[in-house]
This record gives structure tokens, C-alpha cells and sequence, in this order.
């Protein structure tokens, strides 16, 4: 499957209220750039993240949205919801990013990026669109966009092709994941079947599933 980078987008500094680091900052806000990006194991260069407690790091380098799911965000809202509204680095056209699979490798530009896990929505996204039950509308949904974790650290550009080079066997999903997280706890089972999913979200896995009580 051959999709493309719709818009790469970076994060601008916003002080607000609503924003979840103590310092009252958020990167939230992206917006679309021209050009080469450099994307680094650590993240995106040029962008800003406020609250690294809970976002940035390896396993969540950079973040992707499909505009096709935006679409019907906007329809949804009645507004416009141009690249970088849901805080993604990359807009993607033509990928079934819900239905990406744990672990799967994206070549975008020179770069190399693994599918790791859904993003979990929060105050500070509802804050920044000034919808106050976005967090509920959003899990049921569960259109959540996928973090990516670099393995090859390059450059990519809006109109890069997204091409999927590897994809596990398995088959657990962003979806699913999400799904089992937030509405169906009955495919928690399914999530330690993938290798490549966070450490943090396999033991969440196995603590909620030791805690069932057995019918």
C-alpha cells in the first residue's frame, strides 16, 4: 500500500489555560511547513512539546493523522480542520492509519518509522479545540491516528509517498488496540500478541486481565 504525506506540521508555542504542563505552554498547536523536515529518533526537529511527561519520546517520536479521518471530523463539527489540527506531524493521504498493525515500518522521504500505538486523547486537546466532551466523542469514535517510533532517522516533505515496507503477521491493529483500551476490554488478550507494542500498554494488558474475575 502507497499512501502519501499530505502536510508535515510543527508545533508553535501556545500559553493557555487549558494547556496540560505546569508551565501553562502546549505544542498542540502545528501547523503546515514547506520543504524537508529532519526527523530524528527523538522526534521532529523545529517541534515544540510542552508536556513531555505524557508526549515526545522514542515510542512516540511522531504522530500521525489521515486527513480522510479529519474529514469527518470537520463534517462532524461543521468547521474546518486544516493539517496539524489534531496535533499530528504528519497529515497522510491514502493510509488506513486506524488499520495499521503493531509494528508495521513506513518509508516515507529517507526516513523509517514503526506503527507503535494509538494516541490517547486528553484535556488539552479538548482545551485547544473548545469542544468539552471532544474526549468522549473522540474514544467513541476511536479514529485515534498512530504514534511512530524512527528507525532511521532522514528527511521527508509534504507529497513524500508513505509506503508500508514490513507489516507483522499478527494483525493487532491501532483500532484494536485503542478499542481494547477504552470499549472493548474483551480484546485485551490480543493486545500481547504484539511484539512491538510499548512495554507501558502490554503490562496494562496483562494487569486488567488478571484483575477479571473469572465467571
Amino acid at each position: 500500500m502507497t499512501g502519501r504525506l499530505a502536510a508535515v506540521n510543527l508545533g508553535i508555542v501556545t500559553e493557555a489555560e487549558w494547556a496540560g504542563d505546569p508551565s501553562g505552554r502546549s505544542g498542540i498547536d502545528k501547523r503546515p511547513v514547506d520543504g524537508p523536515v529532519l526527523i530524528r529518533t527523538e522526534g521532529v526537529a523545529g517541534d515544540f512539546i510542552g508536556e513531555r511527561a505524557h508526549h515526545g519520546g522514542p515510542d512516540q517520536a511522531v504522530y500521525a493523522y489521515a486527513e480522510e479521518d479529519a474529514a469527518w471530523w470537520a463534517a462532524e463539527l461543521g468547521r474546518s480542520i486544516g493539517p496539524g489540527g489534531f496535533g499530528e506531524n504528519l497529515t497522510t493521504s491514502a493510509v488506513d492509519v486506524t488499520g495499521a498493525v503493531i509494528g508495521e515500518q513506513w518509508a516515507i522521504g529517507s526516513v523509517l518509522l514503526q506503527v507503535t500505538k494509538p494516541r490517547t486523547p486528553c484535556t488539552t486537546f479538548a482545551g485547544f479545540w473548545g469542544v468539552p466532551d471532544l474526549i468522549k466523542r473522540f474514544t467513541v469514535r476511536a479514529l485515534p491516528g498512530a504514534y511512530l517510533r524512527v528507525l532511521r532517522e532522514g528527511e521527508v516533505g509534504a507529497g513524500d509517498p508513505v509506503e508500508v515496507v514490513e507489516r507483522p503477521a499478527h494483525g493487532v491493529t491501532i483500532g484494536e488496540v485503542f478499542r481494547a483500551l477504552n470499549l472493548e476490554p474483551e480484546l485485551l488478550p490480543r493486545l500481547l500478541d504484539a511484539a512491538d507494542l510499548p512495554e507501558s500498554i502490554r503490562d496494562k494488558a496483562r494487569r486488567r486481565l488478571a484483575g477479571r474475575t473469572p465467571r
